[in-house]
């Protein structure tokens, strides 16, 4: 098979080597170019003819937006796949009407950037489920809009209001900023669907999320007091399962199962579910405990298997840069 030749395109270079790391999985997936500001994409687009362009918004000299208008004009077959730390609607209505096949919210790049490839690839349009306005129904959170021959767009069925449907997952954020709001989110959908929420995360993430979801109008007191909510210490948490710098598997299991029993006596209905979001990994992973870290994701995979849970770890991006880290990025990755 032909290879697909990818530009590449984002100002920050740790993610720009995740983008890279992620694509060269796909082995049809052939990297002919980086850029990191606007107007060199529309040069290397120009010059190069890409068959796909994998487009960040925010970029320097020359944003996504404008450069992709130029890039429309300059190589036409190029298909164009936003990423963007945005998560408002204003940036992607604008991508899509200017021909853009994709928008990736970059806080969910670690699950959706392939699939949103792969669809793009198909001339179908791929939406994150990182844009707060719209409400997913179906198991991915994933709305694809196909086109039909004739030109025309025929957005997919979605009747249902948005409930959590996944297993175990594992988001890579670019920054603080995207970690609390992946995380809000993730807990918001959660209690609004009746299901308990455990998180454990620092001391800082965890005022952050109190305050975020507070803006969202969450009641936070109320769900405490129900028993709907419950927040543990990271580090704490660390302590009761961590020996010589390992997870003691038996340990991990009593701690996690009372936790989640306890989380499940509180849920609003019998269907209800228990929701775990939390950063024990990447805390292990920061301390250059990076088999442990591994090892607490095969743990959490085997959690889902013995209870009705859903598990979102996230992990911060800008930690990568060292270039052996790709390789402990794909042994972390490879655990979802």
């Amino acid at each position: 098979m032909p290879k697909i030749r990818v530009l590449v395109v984002d100002d920050y270079e740790p993610f720009r080597r995740f983008i890279c790391s992620t694509l060269g999985k796909k082995p049809q997936l052939q990297i002919v170019a980086e850029a990191s500001d606007g107007l060199q994409a529309v040069q290397k687009s120009e010059e190069l003819q890409p068959d796909l362009i994998l487009l960040d918004v925010g970029l320097p000299t020359l944003n996504g937006i404008e450069a992709a208008r130029r890039i429309r004009t300059l190589s036409p077959n190029s298909k164009i796949l936003f990423l963007s730390q945005e998560s408002g609607t204003d940036a992607a209505q604008e991508a899509f009407a200017l021909g853009a096949l994709g928008y990736v919210v970059k806080a969910h790049a670690g699950v959706e950037l392939l699939t949103a490839v792969e669809m793009v690839l198909e001339d179908k349009q791929f939406i994150s489920r990182g844009l707060p306005d719209f409400h997913f129904g179906d198991t991915s959170y994933l709305q694809a809009i196909d086109r039909g021959s004739s030109g025309e767009t025929r957005p997919s069925r979605v009747t249902q209001e948005p409930k959590i449907t996944r297993r175990h997952e594992v988001e890579f954020y670019p920054d603080d900023g995207a970690f609390v709001a992946g995380f809000a989110r993730f807990i918001e959908v959660a209690l609004k669907a009746g299901n308990s929420v455990i998180v454990v995360v620092t001391q800082s993430h965890r005022e952050s999320l109190l305050q975020q979801l507070q803006e969202h109008a969450v009641d936070i007191p109320a769900c405490i007091e129900r028993g709907s909510y419950f927040s543990v210490d990271v580090d704490e948490m660390l302590s009761t399962f961590m020996r010589d710098d390992v997870p003691d598997p038996t340990i991990f299991f009593k701690v996690a199962g009372d936790l989640i029993t306890a989380a499940a006596r509180a849920a609003a209905k019998n269907q209800s579910r228990v929701a775990v979001c939390g950063e024990c990994a990447p805390i292990l992973w920061a301390q250059g405990k990076t088999d442990a870290a591994v090892q607490v994701e095969q743990l959490c995979n085997q959690l889902t298997k013995r209870y009705d849970i859903d598990i979102l770890c996230g992990f911060l991006l800008n930690s990568f840069y060292r270039e052996e880290d790709k390789q402990i990025f794909q042994r972390i990755h490879s655990e979802r």
